[in-house]
């Protein structure tokens, strides 16, 4: 007679450990603030969520969101707080169809300007490919609202592309009360398909800057390029070229870090950027000619935007070095 096999043994499942982040360079570490620091950044706060705003500082996880909030900087995000396109660096949230925009949002952020006593305002934008022209009405609506209020109130419109709908830019931007127009290339071409949505392109963004530069030559062009994506620093050093080529004036580069845990859609970092290499950058950027170069580890977009564009005014400049920036942050 056979023996009736044994039971196996029980044997509980290994939980699921997600893989390990990368340990960062000490250079990217950042102090929270304390003091009147802190109290400005609570204020700063107050006003964002009292009227019912959105920040690209927090809904894009910027590392500078402390140091920023507590000098009462802070760059607004309009048109909601979902966008169309779905980048692999960003962490604002993608839908295909978001809400339309709020008709009282230009006045609401005009409140919010007007009660921090902002001497400088960013107004950063959604994609919102739903809309037939892009978003342009409702962001040309932001700025004027704010210059209204505060016509002393130098205000910066980090634009997005438009998806290439001229006539938009054209309605957009003429006339308009702006210090700055900014357009974000983020990487450099050949990174174009790994980091961005489909519907952006190297290629189409330096289009928005140039064209932009040829409807408002009074205005100066900003743009930005992140790095630890995939490229070589030769390839910085063509992508800023090219953007030289097409009138940008400002210019900001810095480390891309990822919002979200590895395995998550995001794109994970290929490589950390040492401050000596941003400062070689800046170099680079200052010989080719740009007038405002702000470039380091922890360099967004928006990084003292009005420092930069004072930095482009004067001649002279005001920021530290990029081997120095990482000092400022961790405030020795």
């Amino acid at each position: 007679m056979t023996e009736p096999a044994a039971a196996l043994p029980v044997v509980n499942p290994l939980p699921v450990v997600d893989p390990p982040r990368r340990r960062l360079p000490e250079w990217l570490r950042v102090n929270l603030p304390a003091g009147r620091g802190q109290e400005v950044f609570n204020i700063t706060q107050g006003a964002v969520a009292g009227n019912q705003l959105h920040t690209v500082c927090e809904e894009a996880r910027c590392p500078n969101i402390h140091d920023c909030w507590a000098r009462g900087t802070a760059t607004f995000m309009v048109a909601g707080q979902s966008c169309t396109r779905g980048c692999r660096f960003c962490s604002v949230e993608t839908l295909k169809a978001p809400p339309l925009p709020d008709f009282d949002e230009p006045e609401r952020l005009a409140d919010a300007v007007e009660r921090l006593k902002l001497d400088y305002v960013v107004i950063t934008v959604v994609n919102r490919d739903d809309m037939p022209d892009g978003g342009a009405s409702h962001y040309r609506r932001c700025v004027e609202a704010v210059h209204s209020r505060l016509p002393n109130t130098g205000i910066e419109l980090l634009s997005s592309d438009l998806a290439g709908n001229w006539d938009a830019l054209r309605a957009m931007v003429e006339g308009i009360p702006l210090s700055v127009f900014a357009h974000n290339v983020e990487c450099v071409p050949r990174m174009d398909k790994v980091v961005r949505d489909p519907r952006a392109s190297f290629a189409q963004s330096l289009e928005v800057l140039s064209r932009a530069r040829t409807l408002r030559p009074d205005i100066p062009t900003k743009s930005s390029l992140m790095v630890g994506v995939g490229e070589t620093d030769d390839e910085v050093v063509d992508a800023m070229r090219q953007l030289q080529g097409a009138g940008v004036e400002l210019l900001t580069l810095g480390q891309y870090l990822a919002p979200g845990r590895p395995g998550t859609r995001f794109l994970p970092v290929d490589r950390y950027v040492e401050p000596r290499q941003f400062l070689e950058y800046e170099m680079l950027a200052r010989g080719m000619g740009f007038k405002g170069v702000a470039s380091g580890p922890l360099v967004r977009s928006s990084y003292r935007a009005e420092t930069l564009l004072e930095e482009a005014r004067t001649g002279k400049r005001i920021l530290p070095p990029a081997v120095q920036l990482h000092d400022v942050q961790l405030g020795s």
